[in-house]
């Protein structure tokens, strides 16, 4: 079976499955969704508060994170449905090239629905600013919205890496969510700048005009890419010793 042929299943597989496709989706559709209602009610308020303008305008990446979470984690537990890996491996016997077509799929999915939600999220929130509106050409602003699009593949990434690795969507779901949304601060607050090594405050750097403290934008975005590598190899691993 060729290579073309391999990914091309894979994406069949993300578009055909209703959890996966409907997580890529909201990505892109709750992100956009979300920065309207709040730009729409307090954004003009919040950008005269002199606040760091270009990480306020990807305020919704907070929850965008969370879609891309789940579609990383859903479009790799299929496979653990019903004994769908055995019939994959059937098919593509040969369990690297199986998982490189996987992780390729969603990579490419992620990043391209994560590219497009950041530029749209962007322009708009900015559409509702009026005289407090910023441009691509403010500085930090299009290294935002690449990197804002980076960030949600490499999330994505990391969750389907450990997924690989638990075999569950529910399992890996019940890790990261509550590690984004709650464990990040708490730590935050007792570790200092440990804390900005962490997976989504190393890769959030990017967001920032002016980074504060932490690993800085592109080496935050190199940080997380480190910690999705790690959850890619060790569920490279499982998959290629595990029984199907």
């Amino acid at each position: 079976m060729s290579v073309t042929a391999v990914l091309h299943s894979e994406w069949l597989k993300i578009r055909s499955i209703r959890a996966s496709f409907g997580s890529l989706v909201a990505v892109f559709a709750a992100t956009l969704a979300i920065t309207v209602l709040v730009f729409a009610t307090v954004g003009r308020a919040e950008a005269d508060g002199g606040e760091d303008a270009v990480f306020g305008a990807f305020y919704a990446i907070n929850f965008a994170q969370i879609a891309a979470i789940a579609f990383g984690a859903t479009a790799v537990s299929c496979e653990y449905a019903g004994g769908a890996l055995r019939i994959s491996l059937a098919a593509v016997p040969h369990r690297s090239l199986f998982y490189a077509a996987k992780t390729a799929a969603v990579a490419a999915a992620a990043l391209a629905v994560g590219l497009a939600t950041a530029f749209a999220t962007f322009f708009a929130g900015q559409a509702f600013l009026g005289e407090y509106a910023i441009g691509l050409g403010e500085p930090g602003a299009l290294r935002a919205c690449v990197g804002a699009g980076i960030y949600l593949a490499l999330m994505a990434l990391f969750a389907a890496g450990l997924t690989f690795l638990l075999r569950s969507a529910t399992a890996v779901l019940s890790l990261l969510i509550p590690f984004v949304l709650i464990v990040g601060f708490v730590v935050g607050d007792l570790a200092g700048s440990a804390a900005g090594y962490l997976p989504d405050r190393a890769g959030q750097q990017v967001l920032h005009q002016v980074p504060e403290g932490g690993p800085g934008p592109w080496a935050g975005l190199a940080v997380l890419a480190l910690w999705a590598a790690a959850a890619l190899l060790a569920g490279w691993r499982a998959v290629c010793r595990r029984d199907a």
